[in-house]
């Protein structure tokens, strides 16, 4: 699980450098600025999602509620 999270982040990493890349050549920096901060927000999500799950895991080995 924790690999497919990385090979997610790192896709949307790599996809939000291309897609940047493109709209600054196009003259397009806004946008470039743009999809870098949702590049970045959707990262933050996917990070707090997998936090969630190591904290789920170790309530239940701790034998916490």
């Amino acid at each position: 699980s924790g690999t497919s999270c990385a090979g997610k982040i790192a896709g949307v990493g790599m996809l939000t450098a291309i897609v940047n890349v493109i709209l600054k050549k196009s003259d397009k920096d806004e946008i470039g600025t743009f999809v870098t901060i949702v590049g970045i927000v959707v990262v933050l999500m996917m990070v707090v999602d997998m936090l969630t799950g190591v904290m789920d895991t170790g309530k239940q080995l701790f034998g916490l509620k």
